[in-house]
């Protein structure tokens, strides 16, 4: 018999199924397990007739999120839980402390998009407490929109481990894919979670014809950076449209990555792990492949969730909920509670249905789960891709958690009474602003403002001149320009007091440039442009703003003796953010 060829160490071999690389034995796994349980004191209530002991716990602490991302959210919007139902501060750390102590190891934070909920530094802290009863991690999964300006005292408070949810590099892509823009600012926050953390997890939702042409470009990101890209199977949820044929297995990017990278190899996976890992020798980080339908880790799920609304959820893809909240609120007891979660997790079947069978119609849409997850909106007609193409019906409509509806005045507080943004839970950033504004003046008014017209002519010995007069009226008060760049900076000072709901700011530099225009169609003007700067809570644009709007009106005080009856102010707007949720520079 002909003997088979020694292959070379670190052969990949060519995958025909995704059995090829299963993942270990089940019963491997709960002869592990079981001599765990052995060692370590473990509520039977967190234990199902399958034995499998569930000891990670995710809680979603709101249903809001930035994005709209097409495959959690459907294209319609989703109703939002009222404020009243949602789960308060105690309520999720009383059931934390509760989880903890029945013999959970690890709390992940979700949403929505959980930076947004109020006082999650809080949260964590109160979390960061539980690792005397045993809690060894506190993790998290944002899309990182607007983290990298928190993540630093999240870490302080106790936040351990960080899964940023990403799924293109490419700008285009990214607004497609999340109805909204804010690419660079996701990677500004994986740049601060590196420098802060000893790895980032990557979540890569794979949707064949999107993104799939981007999984090596992915793999080369841990190269040289401690990254772990997790590649996500396409899921079904309501409202997402799913469609077998989108979904790429997980056995077809790693043949994919394989083809490239011939050395790839086998890593070991943690217990429990959803995501079977392989690595690069010589590369930094490592990848792995959630294979939730292509090849289910069912007999070795060891997660609850707690949604947003303090519901328990015992698989991600069943519709059946038990109601937390509610025995809480009506006065139950810890035991009593803890007899209700080992009711749930009895109640956890040995596996989920096949893919297609999937039931998606009285299930949550994934944004109300919490699973791992300004633009300008293009006809449908512009997207070949069905799923893409569906959720963008209407030329520029913004799409809301709720649906459409109109926009909110945040200085209104819900009876519709003025108030002060509160900015208390934000860490101070470096914030700019750059404004600008013009104002148009008659031909002698800007000669005389640009000394283009003699201030007195020797030759001239009639008083009654009008070049005489113009210029005399004009010199009156001072040069024009200085005092109105004087008075821009003392107006950006003095914002606060102008303007009721502004909050006061130290502000650390003020830039004011006065410049005379005169456009193609001989029309006169003076620029204000003008740039703030400080380090806050809250954006300067007002600052900017408030400093060319004095600044103009000063012009026209300098200027009113000589051509009150023929100026006009106008163009004023923001023109460059930075520092903020929503960075923007205006062309």
């Amino acid at each position: 018999m002909r003997r088979q060829r020694a292959q070379p160490r670190g052969f990949v071999p060519k995958l025909a199924c995704h059995t090829c690389y299963s993942r270990r034995s089940p019963t491997v796994l709960q002869e592990k397990i079981a001599n765990i349980d052995k060692a370590l004191p473990f509520s039977s209530a967190l234990v199902d007739n399958f034995r499998r002991r569930h000891d990670y716990l995710r809680i979603s602490l709101t249903e809001r999120c930035n994005l709209r991302c097409f495959y959690c959210m459907p294209s319609e919007g989703i109703e939002l839980s009222p404020s009243e139902n949602i789960l308060t501060n105690d309520e999720i750390l009383r059931l934390a402390t509760l989880f903890v102590k029945s013999g959970v190891t690890k709390v992940r934070l979700t949403g929505g998009e959980p930076t947004i909920r109020k006082g999650i530094a809080e949260i964590i802290a109160g979390l960061d407490e539980l690792r005397v009863y045993g809690l060894n991690s506190i993790a998290m999964t944002s899309n990182g929109l607007s983290l990298h300006r928190r993540l630093p005292d999240l870490i302080s408070a106790g936040l351990s481990h960080l899964n940023l949810s990403l799924d293109t590099l490419d700008e285009f892509r990214f607004e497609l894919m999340t109805r909204r823009r804010g690419l660079h600012a996701v990677l500004r926050t994986l740049d601060v979670a590196l420098a802060s953390l000893p790895y980032v997890k990557l979540n890569v939702v794979v949707v064949k014809g999107l993104n799939d042409s981007e999984v090596l470009d992915f793999v080369d990101m841990t190269k040289e950076k401690p990254i772990y890209v997790r590649f996500i199977e396409f899921m079904p949820f309501t409202g997402n449209k799913w469609d077998s044929k989108k979904m790429v297995p997980s056995s077809e990017l790693l043949q994919t990555i394989s083809d490239r990278h011939p050395n790839l190899i086998r890593a070991p996976d943690e217990l429990n792990d959803t995501a079977r890992t392989w690595k690069i020798p010589g590369y930094a980080g490592n990848i792995g492949f959630i294979s939730s339908m292509s090849d289910h880790f069912c007999a070795t799920c060891n997660r609850l969730r707690i949604t947003a609304d303090g519901q328990i959820k015992v698989c991600l893809f069943d519709a059946k909920e038990v109601s937390l909240r509610d025995q809480m609120r009506r006065g139950a007891s810890d035991s009593e509670l803890l007899e209700t979660i080992g009711q749930a997790v009895l109640g956890k079947q040995e596996k989920h249905v096949a893919m297609q069978d999937i039931d998606v119609v009285t299930n949550r849409p994934m944004i109300l789960i919490g699973a791992p997850a300004g633009p300008r909106l293009k006809p449908a007609s512009l997207f070949p891709h069905p799923v893409i193409a569906a959720s963008h019906s209407k030329i520029l409509q913004r799409y809301y958690s709720s649906g459409p509806r109109p926009p909110r005045l945040s200085h209104l507080d819900e009876t519709g009474r003025a108030s002060m943004v509160n900015v208390g839970d934000k860490a101070p950033t470096k914030r700019t602003a750059t404004a600008s504004g013009r104002i148009y003046i008659p031909a002698i008014a800007y000669q005389l403002v640009t000394a283009t017209y003699p201030a007195s002519d020797p030759t001239q010995t009639d008083p009654s001149d009008p070049s005489r007069i113009a210029a005399a009226k004009s010199r009156r008060k001072g040069d024009a320009l200085t005092v109105a760049h004087l008075a821009a900076i003392t107006g950006a000072k003095q914002t606060s007091n102008l303007i009721p709901l502004c909050h006061p700011l130290a502000l650390s530099n003020i830039s004011v440039v006065l410049s005379p225009e005169v456009s193609a169609d001989q029309r006169y003007s003076i620029v204000c442009r003008a740039t703030v700067s400080c380090e806050g809570k809250t954006g300067v644009e007002m600052e900017a703003l408030t400093a060319v709007s004095v600044g103009l009106l000063t012009v026209w005080d300098m200027l009113k003796a000589v051509a009150g009856k023929e100026m006009e102010i106008g163009e004023i707007f923001v023109t460059h953010k930075t520092g903020g949720a929503n960075d923007f520079t205006r062309p």
